[in-house]
């Protein structure tokens, strides 16, 4: 398809350049034809492609190699047919098939499961009809070649794939490798979009301009973002005069926009046309994609969001999950709490266990385990430092306090200080994952939304331990928590548990 726009720009190109095209258009259209638009779409795909031969070949060739050695063969259909030649089309069929499922485009780039899922599920694919196929036309494939070929591309793969994020994480962090977005909406949604995808450099998005059609007043209010109002007018002409001269990639139309559907239709085929990407941002948040389905109904794309509850078949699969790991990280880290235990013992007079009333499941309290990180008197002395709180609200935190034991600052900077939660978490009272464990003085301070964190048990991590601990305002971690209540999945909780490792060994936000 852009072969072919090309082609047909290029026909067009000398009615375009004699008319009022604009200039940055000009510049693209030229761009396009010798050769020098230098995308990061293009190069980032163009590294994905090579990247993907390399690993498949590695693969496959691995898997021949380990498996036959040199010199074997395979019947099909009565004909000798070498396994190289089988392995060669092995390897440009699964190529073709991460072509096929589109795992290279940008919008699934940098950020989000998509990018894994589709490159899995398009090898998954492929091996299942490799499977079906032997099995249909009675072909002995060497199991074991398969066997080895699978997981190792499979892996390979997902790892380049993780790699290559990071490397692109990187960049967007500096502003580079990013989609240029003209926001379109109401003044209000606008902000909160800008606010949200500034915060969230990694996912490529960096908003440049904005364009309020029927809120002329809108300036003042989006002065505090830093962004530019191009206009306010409703129609298709002045929303892609303001395209050009932002030089945007895409156009993200939000809520609070006063646009007449056919005019929304028409602006979306004159993006088509630039091959300006057109995105929608409805006003929700903190949804989770499980929770999202569309549905089409007389052409208007409707979306169906799902209440949010934890069933019986999936509590009881959490709580397995639970009991297991938990039984199992004891175990591993036995040697560790034995080692601790005496520190914390020798290090300064008192308990070596730490007990705190806390708020649980559905408002019941439990005492949670830790080791004593600070002296013995603690929480009588906490009235006297009252002044040096440092916390993000409701929650009490001293970066520097002066009751920490020499061994306790240590346990904190790496979380050895929570490892007896998991026997909280081994008798039901906690989970490994989940918010974040309240004292009854800060439910006490709830708003009445914020009492949702306790329809689920608290967690030894949760979003709030992997996305900067004590850094987090109160806000941040109130909003990280429900949205953990409201979009639970066991693969959700896998992923966080991953996610901890790293946090911790960073000690980033721990104090």
């Amino acid at each position: 398809m852009p072969l072919i726009r090309n082609i047909r720009v290029a026909a067009q190109l000398p009615c375009i350049l004699t008319s009022g095209t604009p200039k940055t258009e000009h510049n693209y259209l030229l761009g396009i034809l010798v050769g020098t638009v230098s995308d990061w779409r293009v190069r980032t795909a163009r590294t994905l492609r090579v990247v993907d031969a390399f690993v498949i070949v590695w693969a496959v060739a691995g898997a021949y190699s380990i498996r036959f050695g040199l010199d074997s063969s395979v019947t099909v259909a009565g004909l000798d047919s070498s396994y190289l030649l089988l392995s060669i089309l092995l390897s440009v069929t699964w190529w073709l098939m991460l072509e096929a499922w589109s795992t290279r485009q940008s919008r699934i780039l940098g950020s989000g499961p998509d990018e894994y899922k589709r490159v899995a599920a398009a090898s998954l694919w492929l091996f299942g009809f490799i499977a079906i196929f032997s099995y249909v036309f009675r072909v002995e494939t060497a199991r074991g070649y398969v066997g080895i070929a699978l997981p190792a591309g499979l892996i390979g793969l997902l790892l380049a794939r993780w790699l290559l994020r990071q490397h692109l994480s990187v960049h967007r962090q500096r502003g580079r490798r990013m989609s240029r977005l003209l926001l379109l909406g109401g003044p209000s949604s606008v902000s909160h979009l800008a606010t949200t995808l500034s915060s969230e450099k990694h996912a490529g998005y960096l908003p440049v301009a904005a364009y309020t059609p029927g809120h002329a007043s809108s300036a003042e209010e989006l002065d505090s973002i830093g962004l530019p109002v191009l206009g306010h007018e409703p129609t298709t002409v002045a929303i892609l005069n303001a395209i050009d001269r932002s030089e945007a990639d895409a156009v993200a139309i939000t809520a609070g926009v006063l646009l007449h559907p056919k005019t929304l239709r028409q602006l979306g085929w004159k993006l088509a046309d630039r091959n300006v990407g057109l995105i929608m941002a409805p006003a929700l948040t903190d949804i989770a994609g499980p929770r999202i389905h569309k549905q089409q109904v007389a052409g208007l794309p409707l979306m169906h969001v799902t209440t949010p509850s934890l069933e019986a078949g999936q509590r009881v699969a959490k709580r397995l999950f639970d009991v297991v790991v938990s039984a199992g990280l004891l175990v591993l880290f036995s040697p560790v709490l034995a080692v601790v235990s005496l520190l914390v013992k020798f290090d300064s007079t008192g308990p070596v266990i730490f007990r705190q009333d806390r708020v649980g499941f559905e408002g019941a309290h439990f005492k949670m385990l830790k080791f004593r990180s600070m002296v013995a008197d603690a929480e009588t002395r906490l009235a006297e430092h009252a002044a040096l709180n440092e916390g993000n609200g409701v929650l009490f935190k001293i970066k520097n306090d002066p009751r920490i034991t020499r061994v306790g600052g240590f346990l904190r900077r790496y979380s050895l200080d929570e490892l007896p939660q998991l026997f909280n978490v081994l008798t039901g009272s906690m989970s490994l994952v989940g918010p974040r464990p309240p004292l009854p003085r800060e439910v006490d301070a709830y708003e009445d939304d914020v009492h949702r964190r306790l329809l689920v048990k608290p967690g030894v991590t949760g979003l709030w331990q992997v996305s900067g601990r004590s850094n987090l305002s109160w806000e941040d971690s109130v909003r990280l928590d429900l949205y953990y209540v409201e979009n639970w999945s066991l693969a959700g909780d896998f992923t966080i548990l991953l996610r901890t490792a790293r946090a911790v060994l960073g000690s980033h936000g721990a104090y």
